[in-house]
């Protein structure tokens, strides 16, 4: 309701004050503000600084040189593993029946794979395919559009030869929109596509609506492609779709170049003094650069429901946090820490991947990129990676401030800036498994690129032994790792084809 005009206008100072008070406050005087975090532990456990969970690890970690040789082997690229992309083109379309519209969830990595399942499935239908639909990120509230991500002519061109695809539906179609969908039940649209389906379900069940109505939706639509049992030009297909079809806009390639050239250039801006040190006594990896992408968001924190060193108050945030988005759904949270870990089911917290990267062989003159979303506990949380990578980067840190306007705010354009980037790193390593773990692990060995994949059931066991030295686990976690830095595995029946693209897209020779 509006204000009457003879009102006075209300007080900001005040409140403006009250509101710096509640930011500052904390951050000056923890102490003062401890018992409110225990009251509300939603609101001030990110503002407690974890202290390490491995401190003896950490302090051994922050003297230890690592021998030249050890350095040399990590950064040197992978030899020629007798395989090589074989993307033989698949049969030219026929004349196309009707059109095939999918709406696709998650994040920008789990929508690339429903991005090729769909050309998958529109040529194994014989349909025109509409650029698929990006629904709303529910948790970055990020509603970015294939066309604001991905070259849209660069898609179509590429598979033109075997697949029809169209930017929009034909104006007799105009009715078949999202929201349509979104009001009720339709008879064009297909809820029950089962996961994992076969190339004979969507012939026996899609095609009849095809048949009847000229256009067919599908949603929900991730993963409703099965891995097997698919005639091999399919699988090629997706591959093709995968790694050459999808390129990103040419600001966002543009913008990837420019910062890679960066962590590839000589150290500079870098002004506090540890970082300085490490200037001054330690020469970059000849340009070399690494990309770590740490995937230990609020999300994943409380899903594991881990114990992840922040006492009482973090574990009642993470625990109501729990409750409120999965209602008690969440089967870890029946089980200990040290069950937990012991099977590899906790995430890696920024201090235990950098423990095991020293342990690999990186020192701290590594030029490492930080590519992640939002980190939980924010960089309280990160002190002890940054304390042994002094030299670690990240996005913003990076970028000017005019770059980062072009793409700030919009999550699913800076998830593709983390994947440029970490595609033309000369190592990538994942914290933890996931979605862009496992399409970067696909796509670099695609490329013979090396990547370091973590060890989780191993490193869960040596992170619960808190008597370890450091001796003893440099030397367990070296031996763990020996054979993942890259090396080509062939998918297994069930595995997915967009984490090993071998034998099915590549060739022996």
């Amino acid at each position: 309701m509006r204000r009457p005009s003879s009102s006075p206008p209300p007080a900001r100072g005040p409140a403006l004050a009250a509101a710096a008070a509640v930011v500052i406050l904390p951050a000056i005087f923890p102490a003062l503000f401890t018992p409110l975090g225990r009251a509300f532990p939603s609101l001030f456990s990110e503002w407690n600084a974890p202290k390490p969970m491995h401190e003896s690890l950490l302090n051994e970690a922050l003297r230890w040189k690592i021998p030249d040789e050890q350095k040399r082997d990590l950064w040197t690229p992978l030899p020629y593993q007798g395989w090589k992309p074989c993307l033989k083109k698949s049969a030219t379309h026929d004349l196309p029946f009707g059109y095939i519209q999918v709406f696709l969830d998650g994040g920008l990595n789990q929508q690339r794979m429903g991005i090729c399942d769909a050309v998958a499935v529109a040529k194994i239908l014989n349909a025109t395919l509409v650029i698929p639909h990006l629904e709303v990120n529910p948790v970055w509230k990020d509603s970015s559009s294939f066309e604001d991500i991905f070259n849209v002519d660069h898609f179509i061109n590429t598979l033109r030869r075997e697949v029809s695809i169209v930017k929009y539906v034909p104006k007799e179609f105009s009715w078949s929109t999202r929201e349509f969908y979104g009001t009720g039940i339709r008879a064009t649209r297909i809820k029950t596509a089962p996961l994992h389906a076969s190339a004979t379900w969507y012939m026996e069940n899609v095609s009849p609506i095809l048949q009847s109505y000229g256009i067919a939706a599908i949603a929900p639509f991730s993963h409703r492609l099965a891995f097997d049992d698919l005639p091999a030009d399919i699988q090629r297909l997706r591959c093709k779709v995968n790694f050459e079809a999808l390129v990103f806009l040419p600001y966002i390639i543009s913008l990837g170049r420019t910062l890679e050239n960066r962590l590839r250039s000589p150290v500079q801006g870098h002004s506090t003094e540890l970082a300085q040190q490490v200037v001054e006594k330690n020469t970059n990896q000849g340009g070399k650069f690494a990309v770590l992408h740490l995937r230990f968001d609020k999300d994943m924190a409380a899903h594991s429901a881990c114990d992840f060193g922040g006492g009482r108050a973090e574990k009642l945030a993470l625990a109501k946090y729990r409750q409120v988005i999965w209602q008690g759904r969440v089967l870890n949270s029946q089980l200990t820490d040290e069950e937990l870990r012991n099977t590899g089911r906790c995430p890696l917290t920024p201090e235990e991947i950098g423990l095991i990267l020293v342990a690999l062989g990186f020192d701290n003159s590594t030029r490492l990129y930080l590519a992640s979303h939002k980190v939980y506990g924010g960089e309280a949380r990160i002190s002890s990676l940054r304390r042994l990578f002094p030299l670690m980067e990240d996005k913003r840190s990076l970028a000017s401030e005019d770059e980062l306007a072009k793409v700030e705010g919009k999550a699913s354009v800076l998830a593709a800036l983390d994947y440029y980037i970490s595609m033309h790193s000369d190592v990538f390593i994942s914290a933890s498994p996931g979605n862009m773990h496992n399409a970067l692990l696909a796509h670099r060995a695609y490329k013979n690129l090396k990547t370091i994949r973590p060890n989780m059931a191993l490193l869960g066991h040596v992170f619960v032994n808190k008597s370890m030295e450091w001796s003893g686990f440099q030397e367990a976690v070296q031996a763990g790792h020996k054979g993942r830095y890259g090396q080509i595995r062939l998918r297994k029946p069930t595995q997915s084809i967009y984490t090993y693209p071998a034998p099915d897209c590549m060739c022996q020779g």
